[in-house]
């Protein structure tokens, strides 16, 4: 089935950590054997090749670039200029990828509907994923004027803030409101008809968030409270204002984000008896609160600076996507609700936000 992953973040390991997305996934695995400068070394779980065999045609791919202030403990650039250079560097490599015929980059509804139309009429066997651009964390728009800059290069969704403090929001594991920085962030998002990316937000950045901005609103790759108490996770009554806003919710397939009790570096994928299915547990509580299953979809997060140690025990690769639709129907939703799961719900969305 086509699957529209709503969260990758493939420009930062193509530069970061040195990926070569289009080769096939065993090799990018083999030539990092014995490295340890990252936690994940030779577990990746993502390529285009692997894309393409899950039927994956389209995606939300990220920029992202923290500035971190002196006091700040968290890796990251210690300027906004320097984030900004860094965001540019993995726009330049998009642009690579285009121009090798890799990527294709979506940017409004006539776009969509090429892409679309390619992948969901038997595609050839080195068809172009179509990626939609977002930046995950705003710390890198130095002016406003630089948002406008970033929208004319294609930019189209953007979560305010990442973890930790930030210039525009305050993220995961902080405290605090948007500020006056954060409302103007807003509405200059409004006019250009940026979507505004939930994800990440702490509580109070949320709720100030949702009282500031109308324009249209999603959550890229998160999972629920209820199941894994955590700030990083949207609590019962976060999830129902999203509903209300007509977002949806893409599933994030980090290990510590779909169980409770996880240890990272501690806990592995195999001695807690993790599997894929246990995503459908996040799903199906939103449904629950929803009433139906129109606000979810899948953000997997899968190159988020994790792999297989970090991942459920049964997927080997992105490609184990389409295990997803067989575990749904196990549980009773019916085919309109999947293909919603796998690509609808999301397209829904950006139809009406791009129309």
């Amino acid at each position: 089935m086509f699957t529209f992953d709503v969260h990758l973040d493939l420009s930062m390991n193509a530069l970061e950590w040195n990926r070569d997305f289009t080769r096939p996934i065993e090799e990018i695995r083999r030539r990092e054997r014995g490295q340890t400068d990252k936690k994940d070394r030779g577990k990746s779980t993502v390529c285009f090749p692997e894309m393409r065999r899950g039927s994956i045609g389209l995606c939300v791919a990220t920029q992202i670039a923290r500035y971190v202030k002196p006091a700040n403990p968290l890796a990251g650039w210690h300027s906004p200029e320097q984030a900004w250079a860094q965001t540019q560097g993995q726009l330049a490599w998009y642009r690579a990828m285009e121009e090798r015929g890799e990527l294709v980059q979506v940017t409004d509804k006539a776009g969509l509907e090429k892409m679309l139309a390619l992948w969901m009429n038997n595609p050839p066997p080195n068809a172009p994923i179509g990626y939609i651009l977002s930046l995950e964390g705003a710390d890198s728009i130095v002016t406003l004027k630089h948002l406008e800059r970033a929208y004319a290069q294609g930019l189209r969704a953007l979560g305010p803030a990442h973890y930790g403090p930030g210039t525009y929001a305050q993220g995961t594991d902080a405290t605090g409101g948007i500020g006056q920085r954060g409302r103007e962030l807003l509405a200059e998002m409004q006019r250009l008809g940026v979507i505004l990316d939930a994800t990440h937000l702490c509580d109070d950045s949320f709720w100030e968030t949702m009282e500031h901005f109308s324009g249209p609103v999603w959550a890229s790759h998160s999972n629920c409270r209820a199941l894994v108490p955590h700030n990083r996770q949207f609590a019962d009554e976060q999830i129902k204002v999203l509903v209300e806003r007509g977002a949806v919710i893409g599933a994030a397939l980090d290990a510590w984000m779909m169980i409770p009790g996880w240890v990272r570096g501690q806990t592995t994928p195999e001695g807690v008896g993790l599997k894929l299915e246990r995503i459908v547990d996040h799903m199906d509580h939103i449904c629950q609160l929803a009433g139906n299953a129109k606000h979810i979809g899948i953000g997997t997060d899968l190159d988020g600076g994790y792999g297989r140690e970090q991942t459920p025990a049964d997927l080997d690769t992105i490609a184990d996507l389409q295990r997803i639709p067989e575990m749904l129907a196990r549980r009773g939703y019916t085919p309109a609700d999947i293909e919603g799961v796998m690509h609808g719900n999301f397209l829904r969305f950006l139809r009406a936000a791009w129309r």
